[in-house]
């Protein structure tokens, strides 16, 4: 066969035609969602041997679970893909899907939240243990380790350390809504993975300043200002959002996974004090304003100062 027969076996079996160019198939061009890609997401996940509710999107199924609907938003989930927001099967299984896909991953207990460990059961001493948790299925925590209390006897107690979920095969049942475009969207979802809650935030482009230090011809350093755009996040910190623990402990982490996967030059959070509810506190009654004179007088009581006197005082103005 000669060179020029084997391309044109080349491109036969490439799917070209020796007379001219091939025209894509639009149908094949994309491979579905990949690494990097932001996915609003329906799912519910359930023990696989006693199909037990621990977790979903739909406030019809935590209800019928038994879930508490009053404390947690029930609404899909936005996630990215890469970013280890769902467990590595049902990545595997997203990746290459295409909006209106759904299925059910079965997720071994190793992948989900590990095999359990009876070396994690521990024999403690009770008074380590505050008096209102000293019943058994109480959640504790001892020496930074979060565990529950199987149960107290005397002054000694069994604590189980291992995760609720230890030993546990899941099974996650998921639906593709849509691919996120908007980053806006993007970093509220992200936040909203870490936190529990999406807070408001906006993305603003800002120009600044930035210094480079070069060499001239001579050797001499050479210091150039130059203007950079940036595009700043701002996230608005609610009160919740601040005593979050993971928000407190990672806050660093997660803003750097925003920055990395959203192109980013900054996150500014912003915290936002409501007024009201205090009343008046100016002058030198500091935090009582707006009391009456009968409440002045209670308020003093038990302070060596001559109440009458004062109240008095305050009636005649």
């Amino acid at each position: 066969m000669s060179d020029q027969e084997q391309a044109d076996a080349a491109e036969t079996d490439d799917g070209g035609d020796a007379g001219g160019e091939v025209e894509a198939d639009p149908e094949t061009e994309s491979d579905g969602l990949a690494d990097g890609d932001f996915v609003r997401l329906a799912y519910t996940i359930r023990t696989a041997d006693d199909d037990r509710v621990i977790d979903t999107t739909d406030e019809e199924i935590a209800a019928d679970s038994q879930i508490d609907t009053d404390e947690y938003e029930f609404e899909p989930r936005i996630v990215a893909i890469g970013a280890g927001h769902v467990f590595p099967s049902v990545e595997e299984a997203l990746t290459g899907a295409s909006v209106g896909d759904e299925g059910t991953v079965d997720v071994p207990a190793d992948e989900a939240f590990g095999e359990y460990d009876a070396e994690e059961v521990e024999t403690v001493k009770a008074d380590k243990i505050p008096e209102d948790d000293r019943y058994p299925g109480a959640q504790i925590q001892i020496d930074n380790q979060q565990g529950y209390l199987e149960t107290i006897i005397g002054g000694r107690a069994r604590v189980d350390f291992n995760h609720p979920l230890a030993g546990e095969d899941l099974e996650y049942e998921y639906e593709v809504l849509e691919v996120i475009e908007d980053r806006e969207e993007k970093a509220s979802g992200m936040l909203g993975m870490h936190l529990q809650e999406a807070p408001k935030v906006r993305i603003e482009t800002v120009t600044e300043s930035e210094e480079t230090v070069t060499e001239d011809d001579e050797g001499e350093e050479v210091v150039e200002t130059e203007a950079v755009e940036k595009d700043v996040l701002y996230v608005t910190a609610t009160q919740a959002m601040q005593m979050n623990q993971q928000w407190m402990f990672q806050k660093q982490q997660i803003a750097q996974d925003l920055m990395g996967r959203l192109d980013l030059g900054r996150v500014v959070v912003e915290e936002v004090i409501e007024g009201g509810g205090m009343g008046g506190l100016g002058g030198m009654m500091g935090g009582m304003g707006g009391a009456d004179a009968g409440d002045i007088e209670e308020a003093l009581e038990d302070v060596d100062v001559d109440t009458d006197e004062i109240v008095d005082e305050l009636d005649e103005e």
